[in-house]
């Protein structure tokens, strides 16, 4: 819950190789924005945890009718959002560099803009971003320094801040992307941005429901 006077808040859960975390990625700051919560920018990797899970790969390669959902139901979300859509011609692509860079401004106020270009580089364009030279380029854009940047995301502590983050979301109980923490609640899918939007709210007012036992207690 919110303290007296403090914004509502939400944490966001993201994987730059996540199909799902791409419509989310594009759609969380306008959403957060009109509903008047802070979004905290969470980028992690989900192999780790799919590691936990047993798994070597992402679900959806290894259950094909899962993947052939997946991407049929991605083109009609994506074409309800106006947003373009490219099958990335590699599944799930190496986006280890853009969640370290990302890892290391996520406080920053370009958080938001980079991931988006990140994915929209990823699911629109088929580009490589697990490239030094895409992200640089991405970089660019916002006239960040780009090799200081990537240099500060390959060093040691900014390859531990990543793996830190990615063993939070264990820790937390995340088994997927998007997911959005709020206080102890968490919402996972691109479906349920809205609600844990609208539970933010709500929890800021002291007018949440507090039956059964949250998924983080």
């Amino acid at each position: 819950m919110a303290e007296d006077g403090a914004r509502p808040s939400i944490e966001f859960w993201y994987e730059f190789a996540s199909s799902y975390s791409y419509l989310s990625v594009m759609r969380i700051e306008g959403l957060a924005s009109a509903a008047g919560v802070d979004v905290a920018w969470r980028p992690f990797l989900l192999g780790p945890v799919f590691m936990s899970l047993g798994w070597n790969d992402s679900p959806f390669n290894i259950y094909p009718p899962k993947g052939r959902y997946m991407w049929r139901d991605l083109e009609r979300l994506c074409a309800r959002y106006g947003m373009r859509l490219q099958r990335p011609s590699e599944f799930p692509r190496n986006a280890l560099l853009a969640a370290r860079v990302a890892c290391q401004g996520q406080d920053q106020p370009w958080i938001g803009a980079f991931s988006r270009k990140v994915m929209a580089a990823n699911f629109a364009d088929d580009r490589d971003i697990g490239s030094a030279d895409v992200i640089a380029d991405l970089l660019d854009g916002f006239s960040l320094p780009a090799s200081d940047l990537i240099a500060a995301a390959q060093r040691p502590a900014g390859k531990e801040a990543l793996r830190h983050q990615t063993e939070r979301a264990c820790q937390l109980g995340l088994f997927g992307a998007p997911s959005f923490v709020v206080g102890g609640e968490l919402f996972w899918g691109n479906d349920r941005l809205e609600d844990a939007l609208e539970w933010a709210c709500e929890a800021a007012r002291g007018s949440v429901p507090r039956t059964g036992t949250s998924h983080l207690e």
